[in-house]
């Protein structure tokens, strides 16, 4: 599966319906090693193109997507097409010549760094990759096309056409499409430091350390056209990147360890809303060096008229001088009563709320409940843009003598937009707290590299949710009999379908489950014997896959049956153990355990429930 950027979950809504259906289709029909960026600003111009798609081994691609049917089209020509809207007639640019523009665009920024060009030959000092441009009609067939004389002002191998992106649409078909629209094609493989450099160039946003946000076409101070690259650079990940770009309006929660990138997302997000909005943007932090390193970066982005940057303790005394409330006199216990002025201020209406467009907290398991509390009022209805980051989570839930409390109790509404970055963003504690009580005697550290899910201890998950069931039944079709009850239930509630996933271990155990969903009136979609089969995950049903596959997937509700034949076979208890702990950390919210046989893993899994109810 293609990595989307923004995810789609989090884009879908702005799309287009042609935009939809092709990230759909690359989703579904492209390989891993596909990186698609969708209506992201690209270099110091921030031109928009639809999409941006790069390939290792094919190059650098640009789409522009219309969503035009034949009889919009008025008239065309090379440079512009006059369509028909509600309002009358319009003219705009010609797709494909804008296609071609945003492509020339990149390759002159990329050629610009020496270590993307090549050497000797024929291309000596050109750049490294091809590069490609296209447009994609979703409303329009081939042989829709071929009838018109479109193929005059949109060269056809440039063009994707309605049936040649529908979704039984044969993957390599679909590929062919895209490169057919490269006009030169040559030998190469992109290394993964040369794929970050790219990275580098076309987003300046996401770039790390004092170059940051240095853009290329930034005049130097004799006029001239900075062109300083460095050889090392530095950007966010493309996990960290995907999870920067997801962030949208409403109160957030990021969990993360130390040097796992809550700060760099900190930063893009302060950047981003510096432009869009009227209303300051407030940044705290409980320590001050840190604060202070944020105020350099956010002055080195030009942005300090904008976000504020402050201790938490130093916004307060900001807030009594600002509004004249007098404040505490000095003494042992001067922050605390700081604090209390601040707060009665504001419960009097001396101080107002909702000051600030959006509120960022750094360091926030050093915050008390009612410094969040306080802090959470200060953001304006109108954005409700609130976002938090934490290192602990279980600090701040009560270790060291902390009072306990939830997010909620201190305003702080981020139920189902909780995130925990690098150690385990994916599962509620409970879920995670059984996978690892379950595996913690077969899987070191060491070995957690698998799924790139570190093993790690269930205080470290920031969502909560129920306690993973665990039901013995008498048979397996009792078991397949029993989770679509509980799906069907689970669908009654207003959860959707396509929310859902079944992973399973052996052949027989997926067919018995597929055939009881189907009996009971439930969608769903089987890779059955093919593993390489893709499935739809727009599609509203509910994926049955099995624990090999299900790698690297994620869905907020995961049954899985038949544990009473793991270990299966001859397999070791260790690798079978990893196995199952792939599929158990596939659950976001809910997870179902069905078996009709006691084994070793099944009284471990009951043991581990024990432990976590006890």
């Amino acid at each position: 599966m293609a990595t989307l950027i923004p995810s789609y979950g989090s884009c879908a809504r702005r799309m287009t319906p042609g935009e939809r259906r092709l990230a759909q289709r690359m989703l579904e029909k492209l390989e891993d090693d596909y990186l698609c960026w969708y209506d992201v600003p690209v270099g110091a111009s921030t031109r928009h193109p639809d999409f941006v798609v790069l390939h290792p081994r094919r190059g650098l691609l640009i789409l522009e997507i219309k969503d035009w049917k034949l009889e919009t089209i008025q008239k065309a020509d090379k440079a512009s097409f006059t369509i028909h809207t509600d309002r009358g007639h319009k003219t705009v640019s010609n797709p494909l010549e804008q296609a071609r523009q945003y492509a020339q665009i990149i390759s002159n920024l990329l050629e610009r760094d020496p270590l993307l060009r090549r050497e000797g030959g024929r291309y000596d000092g050109r750049l490294c990759l091809p590069y490609g441009y296209g447009v994609v009609l979703p409303n329009i067939s081939r042989k829709m096309f071929e009838k018109t004389d479109l193929g005059e002002v949109l060269e056809p191998d440039r063009v994707i056409c309605q049936d040649e992106m529908v979704e039984s649409v044969d993957a390599e078909a679909f590929q062919s499409r895209l490169w057919r629209m490269f006009t030169v094609q040559f030998a190469m493989v992109l290394s993964l430091p040369q794929v970050d450099r790219i990275r580098w160039h076309l987003f300046p946003e996401i770039r790390i350390g004092p170059m940051q946000l240095a853009l290329l076409d930034e005049p130097a101070q004799d006029g001239k056209v900075a062109n300083a690259i460095p050889d090392l650079i530095q950007i966010m990940d493309l996990r960290q990147e995907q999870l920067a770009r997801n962030l949208g309006e409403g109160h957030r929660v990021i969990h993360g360890v130390a040097g796992s990138g809550k700060t760099l997302i900190l930063g893009y997000r302060c950047e981003q809303l510096a432009k869009v909005n009227k209303q300051p943007v407030l940044v705290l932090c409980y320590n001050r060096s840190l604060a202070a390193k944020l105020a350099h970066a956010v002055s080195e982005k030009q942005i300090s008229e904008q976000v504020h940057v402050r201790t938490f303790h130093a916004w307060c005394r900001e807030q009594l001088r600002l509004y004249n409330v007098a404040p505490p006199e000095p003494g042992n216990k001067f922050f605390d009563e700081l604090v209390l002025a601040v707060i009665n201020a504001v419960d009097r209406g001396q101080i107002p709320r909702a000051q600030y467009g959006a509120v960022m907290i750094d360091e926030g398991h050093d915050f008390e409940p009612e410094w969040l509390k306080l802090v959470t009022q200060m953001v304006d209805s109108n954005t409700n843009s609130l976002l938090v980051l934490y290192d602990d989570a279980q600090s701040i839930y009560g270790e060291k003598g902390k009072r306990q409390f939830s997010f909620s109790s201190v305003g702080i509404q981020a139920k189902g937009r909780t995130t925990i970055l690098r150690l385990n963003y994916r599962n509620t504690a409970e879920v995670l707290s059984l996978a690892y009580e379950f595996a913690k005697d077969f899987i070191a550290p060491a070995d957690a590299e698998e799924d790139d899910v570190p093993l790690v201890k269930p205080e470290s998950a920031g969502r909560s949710g129920p306690l993973p069931a665990l039901m013995r039944l008498p048979t397996l079709k009792a078991e397949a009999d029993h989770i679509a009850k509980s799906l069907l239930a689970l669908h009654q509630e207003g959860n959707e379908w396509r929310n859902m996933a079944i992973v399973y271990r052996s052949k027989f155990i997926g067919k018995e489950i597929v055939d009881r969903m189907v009996a009971a009136g439930i969608p769903v979609e089987w890779q059955g014997e093919d593993r390489r089969t893709n499935l739809n995950p727009s599609a509203d049903s509910v994926k049955v896959l099995t624990m090999h596959s299900s790698k690297g997937l994620e869905f907020p509700i995961v049954a899985i049956p038949g544990l009473g034949y793991m270990p299966y076979g001859d397999q070791s208890p260790k690798e079978e153990a990893k196995l199952l702990y792939v599929a158990m950390t596939r659950a976001m919210d809910r997870l179902l355990l069905t078996c009709h046989k006691q084994t070793d893993f099944v009284a471990r899994i009951s043991q581990a429930r024990a432990r976590i109810t006890a």
